[in-house]
């Protein structure tokens, strides 16, 4: 029998700059989702960066990951201002943090205060990276770009071509609309799970023990990866909560997600989270 939801979905959706609401529909995953949007809005679906839930702002703490809630409404951020940027890597670490749509796009989630990038007010939350010393990266996961970053050269000039959302010209009135249904998050118990390859399956919204460690899972992430990702975080959650060892954890995260090559210590950090939130009851 299919997993697909038993019946059939409606979500109203905008695009995030400004414009009349389109309906979608029929999707089990992000790259179908996109293209139902970009078929309501009449554009290409390698046009949008990226969507957010209940708001039209490049609210980071909104993006939409693998959880779409029944009453949620989708933002869709498009291609915007291309812009060239040169950096001068003065420090180790450029104070970024780098996640990705799904579906190929990398972009910047977090820009630390007094960081590299911070210094550069040129490059901004919600930028989609294209491409590093000129190597196209469209396609890269975010942990790959993550690496590419880290592992240029201290004391460096290098360029980065990057693409900003388009942006409305009045976005008061609009945040106000944004927040008054951001309200809603939530309220239906169940939530869609989308995954990038699909299909779809309807799901529990998960208790506040496992949000909360969920989330602390991705601040691992952020320390040791330089990338954010909450679906990602969802696996390893997932992937651990039935071991009841380390050893046991690292092979199963070994099995789902070998590609990464996670440090021992992260493993293990994210193995006390796990505990830790079994020891509250899940």
């Amino acid at each position: 029998a299919s997993q697909a939801p038993p019946r059939r979905l409606v979500f109203h959706a905008q695009l995030a700059h400004g414009s009349a609401t389109g309906r979608v529909e029929g999707f089990s995953s992000i790259q179908e989702l996109y293209a139902q949007i970009a078929g309501a809005f009449e554009i290409s679906p390698s046009e949008i960066l990226y969507c957010t839930l209940n708001t039209p702002r490049i609210d980071m703490e909104r993006l939409l990951g693998g959880q779409l809630g029944l009453e949620d409404f989708i933002f869709a951020h498009v291609k915007g201002i291309k812009k060239e940027v040169n950096v001068y890597k003065s420090e180790d670490s450029l104070g970024v943090t780098i996640t990705d749509n799904g579906v190929g796009y990398a972009f910047i989630k977090r820009i630390k205060d007094g960081g590299v990038i911070d210094s550069i007010k040129t490059i901004c939350v919600g930028d989609h990276i294209e491409s590093i010393n000129g190597e196209n990266i469209v396609g890269w996961r975010h942990y790959d770009v993550a690496k590419k970053l880290k592992e240029l050269k201290k004391e460096e000039l290098f360029t980065m071509k990057l693409i900003e959302p388009k942006k409305a010209f009045e976005i008061e009135p609009r945040s106000k609309a944004g927040k008054s249904s951001g309200e809603k998050i939530g309220c239906g118990r169940a939530t869609l799970r989308l995954r990038s390859k699909g299909p779809a399956t309807m799901e529990e919204m998960p208790s506040e023990t496992k949000a909360k460690a969920i989330e602390k899972i991705d601040d691992v992430l952020e320390l040791y990866m330089g990338i954010r990702d909450i679906d990602l975080a969802t696996t390893m959650f997932e992937a651990g909560k039935d071991k009841v060892n380390p050893d046991e954890f690292a092979v199963a995260l070994d099995e789902t997600l070998g590609d990464f090559a996670f440090p021992d210590e992260f493993v293990f950090d994210v193995w006390g989270v796990i505990g830790d939130a079994k020891r509250r009851g899940l």
